[in-house]
């Protein structure tokens, strides 16, 4: 699986940067562009992620793992529309910051199977 976690992790500091920088007194609509454009650095950076589930042992986990970006992939893109229509700011930073915490999990999932990865290939310890 060719990951690029180092875009990834980019992108979800930049969303919560954003996140982090409500204030209930500001303009709101320029707070929600900001959170589309960190929104579309985000979904380009999942998008990024390829593999083909053919590793071996891994296998089953690559595809889980290429199961679990696309269910992310979903749920950023439902709420790209809320972010620009949805009245109630304050839940819509609470669903935004629960999708941050599980690509934050989804990123923890990849750097595991990539270690099992590299030490399958070393030979790990046996």
């Amino acid at each position: 699986m060719t990951v690029t976690t180092i875009g990834l992790a980019h992108a979800v500091q930049g969303l919560e940067q954003v996140l982090r920088s409500f204030r209930p007194d500001a303009n709101p609509n320029s707070w929600r562009w900001q959170v589309r454009q960190q929104m579309a650095g985000l979904r380009d950076a999942l998008i990024a992620e390829t593999g083909t589930g053919a590793d071996g042992w891994t296998a089953a986990r690559e595809i889980g793992a290429l199961r679990e970006r696309n269910a992310l992939l979903a749920r950023l893109s439902a709420l790209g529309t809320e972010v620009l229509e949805r009245a109630d700011v304050a839940a819509l930073r609470d669903d935004l910051r629960r999708l941050v915490d599980d690509v934050r999990r989804h990123m923890q999932r990849l750097h595991d199977l990539a270690y099992d990865q590299v030490e399958l290939e070393l030979g790990g310890s046996e």
